[in-house]
């Protein structure tokens, strides 16, 4: 799955110079969304027992919950 393609680019936002990455699409898509937070769940060592997963701002509730429950972890918005 390329994950690339369901990231668009919106460029000059919120100011110019600046590339703002949407996952929008990413998130829209249910088979993409599932492969993102399994793929960042595995980035973790097996042999570490994770207690929490720390989510920050906007993007990072959206995936932590999701990371925290495949590492069957609690989670906690910052």
């Amino acid at each position: 799955m390329n994950i690339q393609e369901l990231i668009r680019d919106i460029p000059d936002f919120p100011k110019p110079g600046i590339i703002f990455k949407d996952i929008t699409p990413l998130l829209a898509n249910s088979d993409a969304l599932v492969h993102c937070a399994d793929q960042l769940a595995g980035l973790c060592p097996t042999d570490i027992k994770v207690d929490k997963v720390i989510g920050i701002e906007a993007r990072g509730f959206i995936l932590g919950g999701m990371i925290a429950q495949r590492l069957d972890a609690g989670f906690i918005p910052v």
